[in-house]
């Protein structure tokens, strides 16, 4: 399948992703008051289950069996993706004073680049 494709319909599932990410962090960071970064790394971890099973499913069509192997390497890539999301944020907030969620915004668009390069080329490589 054309890699133009596969980062195509790995956008859309990282929208979907985001939606879990970002209403799970306004849950938890505007309603239920819990540290930003504690709220941000919640609802990014969420989103990563259900990222991994649309994207080896639907994205990448993998077949590979061993699952578990599969998802430790997801998510070993998505928590340096998480350490680079809070890093940028960091940066943002405290350095440019940007906005929460604008910086959040800039973040997710760094990490979609980092996640897409690594799971492509590390998760569901085949061949």
């Amino acid at each position: 399948m054309d890699a133009i494709l596969q980062f195509i319909k790995f956008c859309v599932v990282g929208a979907g992703g985001m939606v879990v990410d970002f209403g799970t962090t306004w849950l938890l960071k505007e309603k239920l008051h819990f540290n930003k970064y504690v709220a941000n790394s919640t609802g990014f971890a969420l989103a990563v289950i259900n990222n991994f099973l649309w994207n080896k499913y639907w994205t990448f069509h993998d077949r590979n069996e061993e699952v578990g192997i599969q998802f430790l390497l997801f998510l070993g890539i998505s928590v340096m993706g998480l350490l680079l999301n809070n890093g940028v944020i960091y940066l943002l907030i405290n350095r440019w004073r940007m906005n929460f969620y604008l910086s959040k915004l800039f973040a997710t668009g760094v990490v979609t680049l980092w996640n897409f390069g690594a799971n492509y080329q590390f998760t569901f490589h085949n061949g």
